[in-house]
């Protein structure tokens, strides 16, 4: 059983990583400070080390070289707010084996502990399947679970019916959609629908790498490439070779590496770092962007090849507004979830907060839905969500809301009602659900307003 020394001084993030790393067979020892650290590693040898790369008493990296010292073979991971990469980076450069941006879910670290203990990464379906459900190595959205919720609105059974159509083919997939709305839940499910299922699901955010490190986390680094490359390292493609590679927030990428990724994809071979030798790789890609990447690409922000490349087939994941008979799909998901995680037992909401949920406009989209239902089931003391558990800006919003399907009273409900039937493309009956009325009250309604389709 591999050990973990988690060195972490928020006491309540590093209990939490704590249980979930013993869930996963590792054992576990935990420090809130340096000198709690050192302590512990002069009288045992930890196969990992997860630092904060601030800490009361000193910093992550000063913690690195004490535990190299020690025994070189612990392998560091530093976990790093993002208004501190720079110094993640410099730890790299001295030694660490990578590291992590917060806010970041449990699975994502997960991954590279797996990687850090050379884990083949084809065997990570393996090594997971003994310990959860679902493939670990398939990364989990901001603690979400991955299992893929499909709703039942308009907007979801096309977006069900496209990832069924291309999910069996070879084709790369660029997801279009705001932060938050699921696009990643979109990307792995296509990869579980497709022949490589049984391969690696690597998923890498493009916005959270450095670009001093770009190509080493993409493509490896043999040992003694550059400084603070003291181990061998394999890269994003090669991890992914046999399965998906998911490029999350492409358009984030630099233009440097634009071409050596499009080099990479029309040759299938990469060259780590510091290497002469090149490697064959066999990869299907799924690019997601909230960006409009054609405007970059006549901007020249975004090349044009790698952009028609990686655009073999689109797929627009709507926003969570437009999917509002989705809505309590999700949060009851949600819901469930986060009694698991919490150990608690909610076991639903109040009519009151439905309402509410259903009049805020969600511009989190399903990420910010996660985190409401979660912070919601952690400070309810009874059996149901309430109001006075709610954030007091999400209550407000939905009583101040300008646009609100509650219809009577409402000096606007003839835009509402067209509003609705134009999100319901002319359904009359969907139209009356969205509007929380019955089909004959939505006729006379009609009829008053002189509304005709």
């Amino acid at each position: 059983m591999s050990k973990i020394l988690i060195v972490e001084d928020d006491v309540a993030f590093c209990m939490m990583l704590k249980t979930f790393l013993q869930k996963k067979e590792y054992e576990v020892s935990t420090a809130f400070s340096c000198n709690e650290a050192l302590v512990q590693i002069q009288n045992t040898i930890f196969d990992i080390v997860l630092t904060d790369v601030r800490l009361p008493d000193r910093d992550g990296i000063t913690l690195l070289n004490d535990i190299h010292k020690k025994n070189p073979a612990t392998q560091v991971i530093i976990m790093t707010g993002y208004a501190e990469v720079n110094m993640a980076v410099k730890a790299i450069k001295q030694g660490a084996f990578d590291y992590v941006a917060k806010p970041f879910n449990p699975d994502a670290i997960l991954q590279t502990i797996i990687k850090a203990l050379n884990i083949d990464p084809k065997e990570e379906v393996e090594v997971s399947s003994k310990t959860a459900k679902t493939p670990t190595s398939v990364k989990v959205l901001n603690g979400v679970n991955e299992s893929f919720v499909k709703g039942v609105s308009d907007a979801s059974k096309k977006l069900n019916e496209y990832v069924a159509l291309v999910a069996p083919t070879r084709m790369s997939v660029l997801i279009i959609g705001d932060s938050g709305t699921g696009k990643e839940y979109v990307a792995s499910s296509i990869h579980k629908a497709s022949k490589r299922v049984d391969k690696p699901f690597i998923p890498v955010d493009c916005g959270a790498i450095p670009k001093e490190i770009a190509s080493s986390e993409f493509f490896g680094h043999i040992k003694g490439s550059f400084t603070g490359a003291v181990n061998d390292k394999i890269g994003h493609f090669e991890a992914a070779n046999g399965g998906t590679l998911f490029l999350d927030e492409i358009g984030n990428l630099s233009y440097e590496l634009q071409v050596q990724l499009l080099r990479a994809l029309q040759e299938r071979k990469i060259k780590p770092v510091g290497s002469n030798k090149e490697i064959e790789v066999d990869i299907r890609v799924i690019a997601a962007t909230n960006e409009d990447l054609s405007h970059a690409v006549k901007e020249g922000e975004f090349r044009e090849d790698l952009y028609h490349r990686l655009n073999e087939f689109s797929i627009k994941v709507p926003p969570l507004k437009d999917r509002i008979e989705d809505l309590m799909l999700f949060a009851n998901h949600f819901l469930e979830e986060s009694n698991t995680e919490l150990d608690k037992h909610v076991v639903g909401f109040m009519d009151e907060v439905l309402e509410t949920f259903k009049k805020y406009d969600w511009p989190g989209n399903l990420r910010e839905l996660n985190n409401i239902v979660k912070r919601s089931v952690l400070l309810s003391q009874n059996d149901m969500v309430t109001m006075d558990v709610l954030p007091k800006d999400i209550a407000y919003a939905s009583h101040n809301t300008k646009q609100t399907y509650g219809l009577f009273k409402n000096q606007n409900e003839q835009e509402l009602i067209i509003d609705a039937l134009e999100k319901a493309n002319g359904n009359k009956a969907k139209a009356a659900r969205m509007l929380s009325i019955d089909r004959k009250t939505l006729y006379n309604k009609l009829k008053q307003y002189d509304i005709s389709l």
